[in-house]
This record gives C-alpha cells, sequence and structure tokens, in this order.
C-alpha cells in the first residue's frame, strides 16, 4: 500500500522524499561512526591527587604539665639573740653575702662587764678550790694518826666537794657570758642574697623587742613544688616509676623542665627529689617537688611557672602526624594507600600525642603509608596520585618560583 502511495506521487515529490531519506540515513550513519571512533578515547576514572607520609617508628616522650611555684633551697631568717642597741651594720642591702659574714653589731659593753663578772667569780672559785684540797691534804694524814677526828675529816671533804662543783659553775657562767658577748656580733649562717635591714641603727633588738634583722636566700638551687594528679601518679605506677626514687637502670629519669615568664624554655632541667605519700582529700592530688641548678638566678623564689613533669617514654611507638587521622562517633579511622596506590580505610586506637603527631596503639605497621591530606574525597579501594610531604613543599617551591 505504501509502494502505491509513493507511486503515485509526481517525480518532484518522490525526489525530495529520497533526498530527505538519504540525508537522514547518512546522519545516523555518521553519528554511529562518531561514537564508535571516539568509543576508545573515553576518559578514565577519576584518581584524586593525595598527600601521603610513611609510619615511623620513634621514641615517644609523654609529659604531664602542671603549675609550680619556685623556693629558694635555703631562706633564713637573721634574728637578735640578745638584747642591746643596733650599732652596726656591715654590709650593702641586696648583695651577696658570705658564710660568717659580719652582719651586724649589738652594743657590747653590758656583755663584756658579764663575761668580766664571770672571769673574776671564777678565779675566786678556784682559789677557795685550791685552799680547800690543801686543808683537806692535811687533815687526811691527822686522821689517821688519830689527831682529827673523823668529823674534821668529813667537813673537809665536803668543803672541797663543793668548791670543786662552784668552779664547775663558774665556769659555766663563764661560757654563758662569752657566748652571749659572741651574740652581739650577728654572721650569716648561710652564703646568698641578704634582704634589706628591718631595723635602723640605734633601734633596741633582741628578746624583748624587734629581733628579725635581716633575710638570706640560698637560690643558686631552686626547689619548685607542684601538685600531681592522681591519675598521672597511677600512668607512672603501670610503667614502673617510682617518683621517688631514681632508677639508674632505667634509660631515661622524671625530669622536670620549666617555661619562664617570657615563654621561653628554662634552659636547665631538674629532677623530683622528693613526693607526699598521701593525698589531699580536697583536691586529689599530692605534692611533687623537684630541684634545679639556678646558677644565674633566673628563677627567682615565689614566682608561678609552668611545670613539664616527664612521666614516661614510649619506646619504638608507631607514631602518624595529628593530621591523617579522623575523628568520629565510633572512633578513629586512617587511610593507608598500597604499593599498588589503592586506599584502604583502616580503624585504628590512638594513644597519646607528641606535639604535631599522635601515637597509634593498635591498627597500623611501622613503614605503612597513610593520606595525611586530601582524604575527604577518598572511597575505599580507590585508587590514587600520592605525593610525599617533601614533593608537595618541592612543588609548592616550584610554583612560586615561576610566579
Amino acid at each position: 500500500m505504501l509502494t502505491k502511495i509513493y507511486s503515485n506521487q509526481n517525480p518532484k515529490k518522490r525526489r525530495i522524499i529520497r533526498i530527505i531519506t538519504t540525508s537522514v540515513i547518512a546522519l545516523l550513519l555518521g553519528i554511529a561512526a562518531w561514537l564508535i571512533f571516539h568509543k576508545k578515547d573515553a576518559p578514565a576514572p577519576f584518581r584524586p591527587t593525595v598527600t601521603v607520609a610513611p609510619v615511623i617508628s620513634d621514641d615517644v616522650e609523654i609529659y604531664g604539665e602542671y603549675v609550680g611555684s619556685v623556693k629558694a633551697q635555703q631562706f633564713v631568717e637573721i634574728r637578735a639573740r640578745v638584747e642591746g642597741y643596733l650599732e652596726k651594720m656591715l654590709f650593702a642591702e641586696g648583695k651577696y653575702i658570705s658564710k660568717g659574714q659580719l652582719l651586724f653589731v649589738i652594743n657590747q659593753e653590758q656583755y663584756r662587764a658579764k663575761v668580766n663578772r664571770a672571769k673574776a667569780q671564777l678565779a675566786k672559785d678556784e682559789a677557795l678550790a685550791l685552799k680547800s684540797k690543801r686543808d683537806l691534804e692535811r687533815i687526811r694524814p691527822l686522821y689517821e694518826q688519830n689527831a682529827a677526828s673523823r668529823l674534821d675529816l668529813d667537813n673537809a671533804q665536803a668543803a672541797f666537794e663543793t668548791a670543786k662543783a662552784q668552779v664547775e659553775m663558774s665556769k659555766a657562767d663563764l661560757a654563758q657570758a662569752q657566748l652571749e658577748l659572741g651574740y652581739t656580733e650577728v654572721r650569716s649562717p648561710i652564703s646568698g642574697y641578704i634582704s634589706e635591714r628591718n631595723v635602723d641603727l640605734g633601734t633596741l633588738v633582741g628578746p624583748g623587742a624587734k629581733s628579725l634583722l635581716a633575710t638570706i636566700v640560698k637560690s643558686d638551687t631552686v626547689l619548685v613544688d607542684f601538685n600531681l594528679t592522681t591519675l598521672d601518679y597511677l600512668r607512672s605506677k603501670e610503667r614502673n616509676v617510682d617518683l621517688n626514687r631514681n632508677d639508674a637502670t632505667r634509660k631515661w629519669q622524671p625530669n622536670v623542665s620549666v617555661t619562664l615568664a617570657d615563654n621561653s624554655t628554662y634552659p636547665y632541667k631538674g629532677l623530683l627529689d622528693f613526693a607526699e605519700q598521701q593525698v589531699d582529700p580536697n583536691t586529689g592530688t599530692f605534692s611533687v617537688r623537684a630541684k634545679l641548678p639556678n646558677p644565674e638566678s633566673a628563677l627567682l623564689p615565689g614566682q608561678f611557672t609552668k611545670v613539664k613533669l616527664l612521666l614516661d617514654v614510649r619506646e619504638g611507638a608507631t607514631v602518624v602526624p595529628q593530621r591523617a587521622v579522623s575523628r568520629e562517633k565510633g572512633g578513629a579511622h586512617i587511610f593507608i594507600m598500597h604499593p599498588d596506590s589503592v586506599v584502604e580505610k583502616r580503624f585504628v586506637e590512638l594513644g597519646p600525642e607528641r606535639g604535631n603527631d599522635v601515637v597509634v596503639e593498635r591498627g597500623l605497621a611501622p613503614d605503612e603509608i597513610v593520606v595525611v591530606e586530601g582524604f575527604h574525597k577518598l572511597t575505599p579501594g580507590m585508587k590514587v596520585i600520592p605525593v610525599t610531604v617533601n614533593d608537595e613543599s618541592s612543588d609548592l617551591t616550584a610554583d612560586n618560583n615561576e610566579g
């Protein structure tokens, strides 16, 4: 029937239909050929560029941070031990003084008089003792010859013993008088820096008056007190670290470092020399003390400072950059890259942090490769284009130079 309709058309219409049909068929053939030709040049699957880094094995130091207060190794109050008027001050305030250096002199006249009186009394008692001895020596042979009674001998013996006792008392009185005279010269018991004077010259000082004259601080070595939490204490015990004792068999000791007021690190480290054996029930902490050298007097007694205590050293720990870790509700995971550049999502157990790194307790092995940047666009099993951290830095430098 179509052939009949087509044959009924005039020649001109048949020619137009033939041209249109031929054009449509040619267009379809062209499209099919183009598709077949470009099928070989189809784009490859998307491979994102990521930054990778190797998992390393390293010794990780674990610190606890606290607030500490600095104390002088020795702090001595200089006090007057005898009463009198202050006559001399023989030091420069705020300066370093030596042990035994003469600092103050208290009026000595009455104490010299006491010494002279005690000396005279001792001489008198020694003379009486000598006479009593001679009397006893004369009476004893007379008693043996029945020329003196027993009572005479006993009286002579008692007089001699009393005289000897009196001599001993006089010697003690003289020693006490000389001691008090010595107290009029106030000397430094230690070497250190002395404060300003607390009294003026001419002031009555001593037991019945103002006795505190000055203070001396020995701070070439200082003590730093801070409070350790019970949790840190238990963690140290788990690693067999005794904070009261330094173990010579261990490669490391629980040393202490402090931070100065300008946030710089103090160049000298110290060791713990005391740890309280009971916990404060009000704070849940216990007192710990460290001793640090202070040759330049950079640490001043009374100041507060930040304290870092080395609690543990994790030897041969597995360490990765913190930026490689993704934390989520179910835990933490890391993308690792296999030798064929295919990535795998792996859940890990994290340990303590060290600066920009973190310890991985379980889930990774040393020398594996982890993705540190670009993992947000990854899915497990995807193939990636890896760029190491060093290569990435080089590319950035080259781009900057070209710019």
